[in-house]
């Protein structure tokens, strides 16, 4: 059984209120809601939150169930990883059900299609590992153009390769994670409560599905995105 989950707090300090902020026709948490019910993968989609307004919104999109996020995963400080394992445990208590594979949308990243999150739920299941994220091919790459400052205030690049890189099509691939989508086995989830393991797969995804907003300037690129798009 598969279960989704969409994280969406209520604050916000690079884009106020965000999540409820209309693009598109629907808040913004609303798109990300309505591509997973859309996907047909899922035996539960759900919404976490510790907005009371998010909460009563979520069934509208499609949402089968909704979890009230604990104070303490809600802070500017709190990781998400495990209000996501949260969802999941107290979906299963509520349920009775127990979800093998966990997939979590974020809902600042709602450029994401249908297609890419049943392409990454494929690939997940076909391979033989503890978690897959999406991201996009990097515009900096870090054994080529991309620098780090040291201590004494000059700059290098932050991945010296043992054979100068002349050439960026000659350094290895490097990709932005874009937080679109994250896929977990559940135990690995649930026990560990992190992204990364020795067996993480990526899926990739064009530049211009893979825009995260964080700032009223990505929030306006992505909104002229959706706006031209006609799968929404």
């Amino acid at each position: 059984m598969r279960i989704c989950t969409i994280t969406v707090r209520a604050g916000s300090k690079g884009v106020p209120g965000k999540n409820l902020r209309v693009v598109a026709g629907r808040p913004l948490f609303g798109h990300s809601v309505a591509q997973a019910v859309a996907s047909g993968l899922f035996d539960e989609v759900v919404v976490s939150s510790d907005s009371e307004d998010i909460l009563a919104l979520a069934p509208s999109f499609g949402a089968t169930g909704v979890v009230r996020r604990p104070p303490e995963m809600a802070t500017d400080t709190a990781g998400k990883v495990p209000a996501i394992a949260h969802a999941v445990r107290s979906t299963e208590e509520r349920t009775g059900a127990r979800y093998e594979v966990c997939v979590d949308l974020d809902a600042t990243s709602p450029l994401r299609t249908v297609d890419d999150i049943r392409i990454a739920v494929r690939m997940f299941e076909d391979a033989d590992v503890d978690s897959l994220i999406t991201g996009a091919e990097a515009r900096r790459n870090p054994y080529f153009n991309l620098v780090e400052e040291q201590p004494d205030g000059t700059v290098a690049v932050s991945k010296a390769p043992d054979d100068a890189v002349l050439r960026r099509q000659d350094a290895p691939r490097c990709f932005d994670m874009n937080g679109s989508i994250y896929v977990w086995r559940r135990q690995a989830l649930l026990e560990e409560q992190v992204v990364f393991f020795s067996s993480t797969i990526l899926y990739e995804m064009p530049a211009d599905r893979s825009i995260d907003v964080d700032s009223e300037f990505d929030f306006r690129v992505v909104e002229w995105l959706m706006n031209q798009r006609a799968d929404l």
